[in-house]
């Protein structure tokens, strides 16, 4: 093959293409390209035109139901439901086959999860304990970005241990679940005994699906498509109704590949490459000129910033630390404390999951610049220390080996 064709590693350039949007790093630099663009857009002259978009209402309707919402909305609880199929999707696979399949595998992922949300949350409440508006915040820090962390982690690609990236990867899915269950519980408005009725006929019809052994991916579709409306009118947040096709969907193989699996699949270019972005096309548009010193000490800020920054780290590292000297976990082979550490500061990344639940938190709009400014702030920060520290990390450990390689004698 000629060498144009060869990256300078050796490796066929079209291969290192493909081994980096399969490595789930391109659907990271991707998201950061939108959120980009959005905050460029929300600064210039097309300002008003951008949030103009934003605002464009839009309505469906059929018979007597109808749904009206504007594009910004449609986006949040629309296609970000998209993005929560896959996340149970994930979660559920996890701890069916994967990594949270058993306890002694599970144990230090959870803890370090556990740890990284109780926290972060702790120091949120305490910054706004005094203010029961700011105080509906508290769940903004406690959750981790996995596109954005894993994507930094791709940085340094071979110098990385692949226990490292499993169980980070693991710690951002407990995070994931952890948010999910957190939404459910505390971002639901009143309830309709009707419409969860309807979404309760719904799941069973499609668990009644599954234990009959339908396999074609159609009908579970559908289904979501119905529960996703009855959550709409129920209180529950409509994305939530991923989360819950995502554990009727078949998961046990049978004559191919399951159809969890291929569902799975099939999601995961499209989540990566079109959900998230438009959701940080629609959700970063951070407006700089309406900062202000003033702004920046509403309460909120300081504890968004330090439940990411500080409370993550000492949460994940912490909680983890005490667990494994207390004997009740086992860190993989390759991860040490100071790629932990690495690996903690990097759960400082909240963009995704942090944006979603401070609209939640905060519906109104009148906090948003201080709500955007804060995640984009301490996610920013975690990423560049994290990486950092990782950086560090892996280059000592290098070194003596190339070291004893050179001072190896030659065989004769």
């Amino acid at each position: 093959m000629p060498t144009h064709d060869r990256s300078p590693s050796g490796t066929p350039r079209f291969a290192t293409l493909r081994i980096f949007f399969r490595g789930g790093a391109a659907g990271g630099v991707v998201l950061i390209a939108t959120s980009a663009l959005a905050l460029a857009l929300a600064n210039s002259p097309f300002a008003a035109t951008y949030q103009a978009v934003l605002d464009l209402p839009i309505g469906l309707s059929a018979g007597r139901l109808t749904i009206a919402q504007t594009v910004a909305e449609w986006i949040n609880n629309g296609l970000m439901a998209f993005f929560f199929l896959l996340v149970g999707l994930e979660i559920r696979r996890e701890m069916v086959q994967g990594q949270l399949a058993t306890l002694p595998r599970a144990a230090a992922p959870i803890v370090a999860a556990l740890g990284g949300m109780i926290v972060p949350a702790a120091i949120y409440a305490a910054l706004n304990w005094h203010d029961p508006a700011s105080l509906r915040g508290w769940a903004i820090p406690v959750a981790t970005d996995i596109a954005f962390s894993l994507a930094v982690l791709r940085v340094l690609s071979v110098r990385v241990p692949a226990g490292l990236k499993v169980f980070l990867t693991a710690l951002a899915i407990i995070d994931d679940l952890g948010a999910i269950v957190i939404i459910a519980a505390f971002y639901t408005a009143a309830l309709d005994p009707l419409a969860l009725a309807a979404c309760a006929a719904v799941l069973a019809a499609l668990f009644g699906l599954n234990r009959a052994g339908v396999r074609a991916l159609g009908p579970y579709m559908v289904g979501f498509l119905l529960l996703w409306v009855g959550f709409a009118h129920s209180g529950i947040h409509a994305t939530l109704a991923g989360v819950a096709v995502a554990f009727v969907v078949p998961l046990r193989e049978r004559n191919g590949e399951a159809p969890a699996r291929r569902l799975e699949r099939a999601l995961t270019g499209w989540v990566a490459y079109a959900v998230l972005p438009l959701f940080g096309l629609a959700n970063a548009g951070l407006h700089f000129d309406a900062l202000s010193w003033h702004s920046l000490h509403d309460p909120i800020v300081p504890g968004i910033v330090l439940g990411l920054f500080v409370g993550k780290q000492l949460g994940v590292f912490g909680a983890t630390f005490i667990a494994r000297r207390a004997g009740l976990v086992r860190l993989p082979t390759q991860i040490d404390l100071p790629l932990l550490y690495g690996a903690a500061v990097l759960c400082g990344i909240g963009f995704t999951m942090s944006l979603f639940i401070g609209d939640l938190a905060f519906p109104d709009g009148p906090r948003v610049t201080e709500l955007r400014a804060a995640v984009f702030g301490a996610s920013l920060v975690s990423a560049l220390f994290g990486l950092a520290v990782l950086a560090v990390v892996t280059r000592r450990r290098r070194k003596p080996a190339s070291a004893a390689a050179v001072s190896r004698p030659t065989e004769p």
